[in-house]
């Protein structure tokens, strides 16, 4: 099994290297190699199905079970705890589990499991005695490691088939692209049944040997404490982590000072929170794309070519292209749909041929839905989501240029824009915001300062304020959650009138 066979290698190679601290303990690797096959042993008695599900804070635990389950050759279900009751039942339903590694905090704080489900909880296992020796077991390329249920940004969520070499070839393509080794240490503190999670804040360091470091919770000043601590040469984060770091308090450039990358993923990083990182910090974060379909990482900045919003050139073996909606293929500096093929796509959606046949052409290239373009030296741009574009009096319009302009003004801490609609003009932009703590809201001037930078228009319809825009688990925004009918903090007074 290629995706286990170098993480084996290095664990039994290097048995008393510390490779992860988490937030109870320090683990060796003899350590997580004997957790892994000790759990192996209470699967194999637990169930005799080829899916075995995996719900766990993001800590040591979560690769002793991944690893356990890859021993019997079965197929992983890493399951997002923070999805609702319902939603969960359905993914262990359609995934057909009937035992779930967790432990029992988890159980408690996030709600009960099926009654149909046989709970393996690794905080009640005694994992004393030498464990039954087992051979890493031959899977070919095509076989199913892992089933990632995408958080259901559109109806039900979506298992995304992940094989043995998507996962291999994904790990390998950060490894070459980035050149990471053994002597680098990771932070990590995005959930691990998260694709970014579970490439290169689990798969990645475990292979090349390298230390990581997990937390289960992002807070700013732990963050802080750990860089220091453990002389951190990487971070992986979401652009509301970065944007949570830069206004940290106690945050000086010597906390920076041993990183070798930082990196943003997931969302596009707003231009304010990047400027403001180099300005306090003297450092760049770069921007890297990818999405669980794509195991996840396509593409990845590095330092040395470094430019403001791009997201960098493909990884080594990916190949991607622009097309128009006819699929015609578009050159430098045009806006089209980001389709993208390599050995690192999926092999389809679980039990949905239908949804699978829409996003995989003849071709290979999965079409991811984000619209993008390339410039002339092959940096990739993304400029928004073909469901999210807008048509005002006939004009296509991004959300993400209206939020890049509502979040560079100071009282704004984030925004998300969606559609409205107008019968005059098909579409309105309909605005919502999270303000900067103890920022007053002057819809004036915000209104205003979206004038200055924004064609009429793109400008807001109307603008309401939230105390916390809808996120998904990884602070994603969920615009799908957001509509008319949301009410905001300044709901009363009446819309703009189209003349605005």
């Amino acid at each position: 099994m290629r995706v286990l066979k170098p993480i084996l290698r290095q664990l039994l190679w290097h048995p008393f290297r510390p490779i992860i601290t988490d937030d109870q303990r320090t683990w060796k690797s003899y350590e997580l190699y004997l957790a892994a096959l000790h759990l192996a042993t209470a699967i194999d008695e637990a169930t005799d199905r080829a899916h075995i599900g995996v719900m766990l804070p993001t800590s040591g635990l979560f690769p002793a079970a991944l690893i356990a389950g890859w021993l019997l050759g079965k197929t992983v279900v890493p399951l997002n705890y923070l999805l609702k009751n319902e939603d969960l039942a359905y993914v262990i339903d359609n995934a057909e589990l009937d035992a779930v590694v967790t432990v029992k905090p988890m159980v408690e704080h996030f709600g009960p499991l099926p009654e149909s489900v046989t709970q393996l909880r690794m905080d009640e296992m005694a994992f004393r005695g030498l464990p039954r020796f087992r051979r890493c077991p031959k899977k070919a390329g095509d076989d199913i490691a892992v089933l990632l249920y995408t958080s259901g940004t559109s109806g039900r969520p979506k298992g995304v088939m992940l094989t043995v070499e998507n996962l291999a070839s994904n790990v390998e393509q950060c490894v070459e692209w980035a050149d990471f080794d053994s002597r680098d240490t990771l932070v990590g503190v995005l959930p691990q049944f998260h694709s970014f999670g579970l490439t290169v804040l689990t798969l990645l360091p475990l292979s090349v040997g390298c230390k990581v470091v997990y937390t289960a919770r992002f807070a700013p000043k732990r963050m802080l404490d750990l860089f220091k601590k453990h002389s951190v040469s990487a971070l992986i984060a979401i652009p509301s982590m970065y944007n949570a770091l830069l206004h940290a308090k106690s945050a000086t450039p010597e906390h920076f000072e041993t990183f070798r990358f930082l990196v943003s993923g997931g969302e596009p990083l707003p231009e304010g929170v990047a400027n403001g990182f180099f300005e306090r910090f003297g450092v760049r974060i770069n921007e890297g794309y990818g999405l669980t379909e794509t195991s996840p990482v396509s593409n990845m900045c590095l330092l040395k070519d470094y430019k403001p919003r791009s997201v960098g050139q493909p990884l080594p073996r990916v190949q991607e292209k622009i097309i128009d909606t006819e699929g015609n293929s578009l050159g430098p500096n045009q806006d089209g749909e980001v389709c993208i093929a390599g050995p690192n796509v999926m092999a389809g959606y679980y039990k949905l041929p239908e949804e699978t046949a829409r996003v995989l052409d003849t071709d290979g290239f999965f079409h991811t839905g984000d619209m993008g373009r390339f410039d002339d030296d092959g940096h990739l741009y993304i400029t928004g989501r073909f469901k999210e574009m807008l048509i005002i009096g006939g004009e296509n319009v991004f959300p993400r240029e209206i939020e890049e302009v509502l979040n560079a003004h100071p009282a704004v801490s984030d925004s998300a824009v969606i559609g409205m609609q107008d019968e005059s003009r098909g579409e309105v932009a309909l605005a919502f915001i999270e303000l900067v703590d103890d920022a007053a809201f002057d819809e004036t001037e915000l209104r205003s300062h979206c004038r200055e930078h924004l064609a009429q228009y793109k400008v807001p319809r109307d603008i309401r304020v939230l105390d916390a825009l809808p996120r998904n688990p990884t602070g994603k925004i969920m615009r799908r959650e957001l509509n008319s009918e949301t009410l905001g903090k300044n709901t009363s007074r009446q819309p703009a009138s189209p003349s605005e």
